[in-house]
């Protein structure tokens, strides 16, 4: 049994609202938060797939919505990843927001140089900065290749972050048993199961909602870049990659700052902007 956490659901007035929501012509808010009460009512979840908003803007939604009684705040216990992982219904997402998708893929393109590394600037916007030193940063890194498993251990242990491995699913749900990581780099293709489906269990457990998730994969298709950041993935990498590739994207994500003073294979300060001004030196 997990632990108890908040949780929303909607009421008998919030369900026959959502129910007609078609003919009703919801506005957007409307639609996103009873979407997601929905979907799933932990409060982190929700919070993690409107990441583009303040968290205080979320919060005084969910309150207008309870005073409004279309949504009640109960306790229930917290379900295992395995449980949530039965569930394969995808994430709502409304047309506003599933358009903003294609632009952030081409600005990728052109941004990066085409070098195969996506950001999703909206989930980071708000991510208070890392305090931690790469030393401190633990990067999980999920994938069934040796070959490929065995390159991303390198770059990511060359720049000084500790490494752990799996090697597909049930081997991240038992590794995240043992503790959260920092940062996961989530394959696609998976001996058994599929990392986009990994990806939307992950965003659904309240744990893992704002957990840095970076898929690296051979994908690399604008509709697989485009579904991989709509279900909540941070960064998009595909393969083959760059030396250093694999911590700059880590460090952005993380905005994490590296002191010049650090070796040189720790790397080097990076701004907000580095996508914009350190692309080449992927």
């Amino acid at each position: 049994m997990g632990v108890t956490t908040r949780y929303f659901r909607l009421t008998s007035e919030g369900r026959s609202l959502w129910t007609r929501r078609e003919s009703l012509r919801l506005p957007l808010d409307y639609r996103r938060i009873l979407g997601l009460v929905d979907f799933s009512g932990y409060s982190q979840v929700i919070h993690s797939y409107l990441a583009q908003y303040p968290d205080l803007v979320v919060e005084e939604w969910l309150t207008e919505f309870e005073a409004l009684r279309l949504i009640e705040a109960i306790a229930v216990p917290e379900q295992s990843l395995y449980e949530i992982a039965k569930k394969t219904e995808p994430p709502p997402i409304e047309p506003e927001d599933f358009e903003k998708f294609e632009p952030e893929v081409s600005f990728a393109d052109i941004s990066l140089t085409r070098l195969g590394v996506y950001i999703a600037f909206d989930r980071i916007r708000h991510r208070t900065p890392t305090q931690k030193s790469p030393g401190e940063t633990t990067a999980l890194v999920v994938e069934d290749d040796s070959d490929q498993l065995a390159l991303a251990v390198l770059r990511l242990t060359s720049a000084g972050y500790p490494v752990r491995t799996a090697d597909g699913v049930q081997s991240l749900f038992r590794s995240l048993q043992g503790g959260i990581p920092d940062a996961i780099f989530l394959d696609i293709g998976l001996p058994d199961g599929d990392g986009f489906e990994v990806l939307s269990t992950l965003r659904r457990h309240p744990s893992n909602t704002h957990l840095p998730i970076i898929m690296l994969t051979a994908k690399t298709a604008r509709e697989d870049i485009s579904k991989g950041l709509l279900l909540g993935a941070d960064g998009y990498i595909t393969k083959p990659y760059g030396a250093n590739t694999l911590d700059y994207v880590l460090r952005h994500i993380l905005k994490q700052e590296i002191p010049v003073s650090q070796p040189p294979n720790a790397g080097v300060v990076r701004s907000q902007s580095l996508v914009r001004r350190d692309a080449n030196s992927l």
